[in-house]
């Protein structure tokens, strides 16, 4: 059985899809060329603390789903419109959140010069959102280095987050990490990412959090799946607070992804 599995992986079409996203969290400096896009599914799933309808403390799995179509307004530059979906179970008395609200998303990534021009290739990424909770601006700068078939990259991300309530957060969130090209359609990898916020955040939530893990990116033609499994760095040990703390001992992120004209 994985011989064939690993024989179909061998044999599929190589890229033909545009940008199959690299790492999970980290951007790269791809952008859908001018007329074509694609669809993608995000889903994070974090094992948390909540309390049950006896306000008493109970293991759950929060998760965070958000939709994203990208399309290439020209060649190096690329629209993107999200919608972001929090669920929420019944049963509970007090669940945790994670980072995204429910609402949606419109961002820009712009490529300042195609691929190997400059010693190491630079994005930029503007990024509005509106949820149930504030409205937030968010801005990358995206870079990345290719040697043969190992891939570097690194986001700058920072976000500006204005609650209804009048309070103000400043979000820094950078990424890094790496990728090899193990196959035409299998990249295996690892990556990095911390959060912290500034201002009215306080407590445990308030971090810095710094998360590190394997990644996997298998490309099949048109379609792609990017996926990866973080361990959190800091606070190792710490007893989550239930309905409160948001950032699990481990964060399991994936994307699935079609390409379309």
């Amino acid at each position: 059985m994985v011989k064939r599995v690993a024989l179909l992986l061998a044999a599929a079409p190589t890229l033909a899809h545009a940008t199959p996203k690299p790492l999970p969290f980290t951007y790269g400096v791809d952008t859908n060329p001018k007329g074509e896009g694609e669809v993608e599914q995000y889903v994070d799933l974090v094992p948390l603390m909540a309390l049950n309808g006896n306000a008493a403390p109970v293991h759950y799995l929060a998760t965070e789903l958000l939709t994203e179509v990208e399309y290439g307004l020209s060649n190096r530059v690329e629209l993107g419109v999200y919608v972001t979906l929090a669920p929420s179970a019944s049963g509970f008395v007090e669940i945790p959140s994670l980072i995204e609200g429910n609402g949606s998303k419109q961002r820009v990534r712009w490529r300042l010069a195609d691929q190997g021009d400059w010693p190491i290739d630079v994005a930029l990424y503007l990024e509005t959102a509106e949820n149930n909770t504030e409205i937030e601006l968010e801005w990358k700068v995206i870079l990345e280095r290719r040697f043969g078939r190992l891939r570097l990259l690194a986001n700058a991300w920072f976000e500006e987050e204005f609650y209804y309530t009048g309070a103000r957060d400043t979000v820094f969130n950078p990424t890094a990490g790496f990728t090899v090209q193990a196959t035409p359609n299998v990249s295996p990898g690892v990556e990095y990412w911390m959060r912290a916020e500034v201002g009215s955040a306080s407590g445990f939530n308030a971090g810095p959090h710094h998360y590190l893990g394997p990644t996997l990116r298998i490309v099949l033609g048109n379609f792609f799946w990017t996926t990866g499994l973080y361990m959190r760095l800091s606070n190792i040990g710490y007893q989550l607070q239930p309905g409160i703390d948001s950032y699990g001992p481990v964060w399991f992120r994936s994307i699935v992804g079609f390409g379309f004209q």
